[in-house]
């Protein structure tokens, strides 16, 4: 078996244990398997890279990195380690719109079909934070949390012509940080909230790790099989 395939069964693992964790409530578990998420991707993307005798996309690495940050960060209570959270998570959108923009997305949006996908992303994102603004403000948060969200959207919309992984894996975090924004704000917060996060988190990072993974050492302008991103997560 390849390393990297064994990487990523450690990730599904740890995965698994994580929703386990959050569905339970077993505190330890949590702690214990959250910081090790973004690490593992990030290894495997190196074995995987690697293995194609290809040098690992160090974009998408330092995003993993940032992302890392974010987790242990959001695992304190406190606004201030929330923003702190949210910081690092900037970190890792900027990291990826870079990568994505270096392998042509700004290019392929011009195109169609995906020339419709940064009009969906930004009515998707106006009409979310109209949705929540009410109740950001209540918390202090309105003006960070647009920012980011700002942020976000451009992530999901560079994604869009990397691939159908990338693609679905940028629409999943763009759902995931929108249920945690509607928590926060406190309009919506439906039934096992916290799995729900995790599990389209976790699975959104994963899909983009192994659609990036699978391009490494490709050419940078090497088509890529286009992938609608869809208006809502």
């Amino acid at each position: 078996m390849p390393r990297s395939r064994a990487v990523l069964i450690a990730f599904l693992v740890v995965t698994a244990a994580n929703l386990l964790a959050n569905a339970t409530g077993g505190g330890l578990a949590f702690l214990l398997t959250k910081p090790l998420l973004m690490p593992l991707l990030a290894a495997y993307l190196w074995r995987a890279s690697t293995e194609r005798g290809a040098r690992p996309d160090r974009l998408v690495l330092a995003a993993l990195a940032f992302a890392t940050g974010g987790d242990v960060a959001l695992m304190i209570d406190g606004t201030g380690w929330f923003l702190a959270g949210m910081a690092c998570f900037l970190g890792t959108h900027l990291c990826y719109v870079a990568a994505f923009t270096r392998h042509g997305a700004a290019a392929a949006l011009r195109r169609a079909p995906l020339v419709a996908v940064p009009l969906g992303y930004a009515v998707l994102t106006v009409a979310a934070l109209a949705w929540m603004w009410a109740g950001l403000t209540d918390v202090g948060l309105a003006v960070p949390v647009a920012a980011y969200a700002i942020a976000l959207a451009a992530m999901a919309t560079t994604a869009a012509p990397q691939g159908w992984r990338v693609g679905l894996g940028a629409a999943l975090f763009l759902g995931s940080d929108l249920l945690i924004a509607a928590g926060v704000a406190e309009v919506a917060q439906p039934p096992g909230a916290p799995v729900l996060v995790m599990a389209t988190y976790a699975a959104g990072q994963a899909l983009i790790v192994t659609g990036r993974a699978a391009r490494t050492g490709t050419p940078t302008d090497a088509p890529v099989t286009p992938a609608t991103a869809p208006a809502t997560p």
